[in-house]
């Protein structure tokens, strides 16, 4: 097998794909007969090809995993956050190896991705995100940062019953676990809902122009939103947490409950209407 991608976006981009493929091959092999059986497959063979992968082409940095229980757990276990390595690296791969799973293991369903980013601690960015990339599998496509897209056009939806000057924003909602309050964010904008799985999906879908933002709070982690906060934020659209602070990565509690991503033109007036509905954890 050649040599992988030097640059750290091409990289994440290559391993992204790589582990999307398996992934759809995975899924193929198994079939659907027993979701279960083929979410923790799933799951376990993703983490282990991208832990591989890591450990042979960027020996140096460290990792964070949904997987890795030892990276996930050991701020929660009373240890000292010094003791993390992660903590002390100046270079940390942030990987969701399999986001949606739910959606992996129903045939048909495309909202489904891996995730992989690279936090940096001399980066610029506030974030400190320097590379990354939501692997779409069933989409057939990486959205990364060595290429990032083009901002999304403008595609609101226009209102029922409107004259073609009122539109409507589109919201990305989980299909299965969406935030109470969303609802009332929705009637308060006259937004339109548009139910979707994984959270890769969803900022995808912001990226693509799909939809105008994704709103989130109640709890994700770290690895939830690094890789398509990467891709998003290289693409021009805006990311914060719901109060409009800077999203941080590599915490010693990599708990990262509420987003938004969503078109730069929007942030304000979402973020003014998020005030009125929830207070930040």
């Amino acid at each position: 097998m050649a040599a992988p991608p030097v640059i750290d976006g091409a990289f994440a981009r290559w391993l992204a794909a790589r582990a999307g493929q398996a992934l759809l091959d995975l899924r193929a092999e198994l079939g659907y007969t027993d979701p279960g059986a083929l979410k923790a497959a799933g799951d376990k063979l993703s983490h282990d090809l991208l832990r591989a992968e890591l450990a042979r082409w960027r020996p140096a940095d460290a990792v964070l995993s949904e997987e890795d229980e030892g990276s996930r757990l050991a701020w929660a276990a009373g240890a000292e956050p010094t003791v993390a390595p992660r903590l002390r690296a100046d270079r940390v791969w942030i990987i969701d190896p399999l986001d949606g799973t739910r959606e992996f293991a129903e045939e048909g369903r495309s909202d489904w991705a891996v995730h992989v980013a690279l936090w940096a601690r001399r980066a610029g960015s506030p974030h400190r995100l320097v590379g990354g990339a939501i692997g779409l599998p069933a989409q057939h496509r990486v959205l990364a940062t060595d290429q990032p897209p083009a901002y999304p056009p403008l595609k609101l939806a226009v209102a029922s019953g409107a004259d073609g000057a009122g539109r409507r924003i589109r919201l990305a909602a989980s299909r299965s676990r969406p935030p109470a309050f969303l609802a009332d964010l929705a009637e308060e904008l006259d937004a339109e809902l548009v139910p979707m799985g994984s959270a890769g999906a969803k900022i995808a879908a912001v990226i693509g122009g799909e939809v105008d933002a994704y709103v989130h709070a109640g709890g994700q982690y770290e690895w939830d939103s690094a890789a398509p906060v990467a891709v998003a934020t290289a693409t021009g659209l805006f990311a914060s947490r719901i109060d409009g602070s800077a999203l941080e990565y590599n915490k010693a509690d990599p708990r990262l409950p509420d987003l938004v991503v969503c078109r730069k033109d929007l942030a304000s007036r979402l973020l003014a209407a998020l005030q009125h509905h929830l207070r930040v954890p």
